[in-house]
């Protein structure tokens, strides 16, 4: 059950309109977490500029698919059911990989390095081993790329949190729960 009201649009913060009326012209409505999420001007901005930078990171399978890895170890049933839409007709991954991510692999092996490190990054609280790190370069990626997978980390264990605590309705088709894949 949500945990806060959802703002009606006449009650979305002024600094906050901009953003939102991007993200619902994009979506093609307005998401229960963004419009909640807007009730922080300071927050909500901070978060869309990230995500709008990372967008330009990696490629947006392997992107969702570290989304569905962090949302699924964090348990957010919100996040979950988002990445799974989004993976689903954005990135066009199949429900198996959608599963497969969840799970934190892939079936294309540079992609599984960075899920799988990905996971790693959050289970350990970034307190990867030596081999965790090695594994992600050798499947191609650089350093870069990797400070770019822990940004991606960090940013959707925002919403994850975020939506945990809030735990505003969902809009998204359901997924199964974690115990079931």
């Amino acid at each position: 059950m949500p945990r806060s009201t959802l703002p009606t649009p006449e009650q979305v913060p002024a600094a906050s309109k901009p953003t939102l009326d991007m993200f619902t012209r994009n979506i093609g409505f307005t998401p229960n977490m963004l419009a909640t999420f807007a009730t922080s001007p300071v927050a909500f901005n901070s978060w869309a500029t990230l995500l709008g930078s990372l967008s330009k990171t990696l490629d947006v399978k392997t992107r969702d698919a570290i989304g569905l890895a962090v949302s699924e170890v964090n348990g957010c049933d919100y996040c979950l059911t988002l990445h799974s839409y989004m993976a689903e007709h954005m990135a066009k991954l199949p429900p198996d990989e959608i599963i497969l991510a969840r799970r934190g692999h892939a079936t294309d092996p540079k992609r599984n390095a960075a899920v799988q490190f990905a996971r790693k990054v959050v289970d350990a609280r970034g307190k990867v081993s030596d081999a965790d790190l090695q594994a992600v370069r050798d499947a191609g990626y650089t350093d870069a790329h990797v400070m770019e997978m822990i940004a991606l980390v960090a940013l959707f264990s925002l919403t994850n949190f975020f939506n945990n605590v809030f735990d505003p309705e969902q809009d998204f088709p359901a997924v199964a729960p974690a115990g079931s894949i």
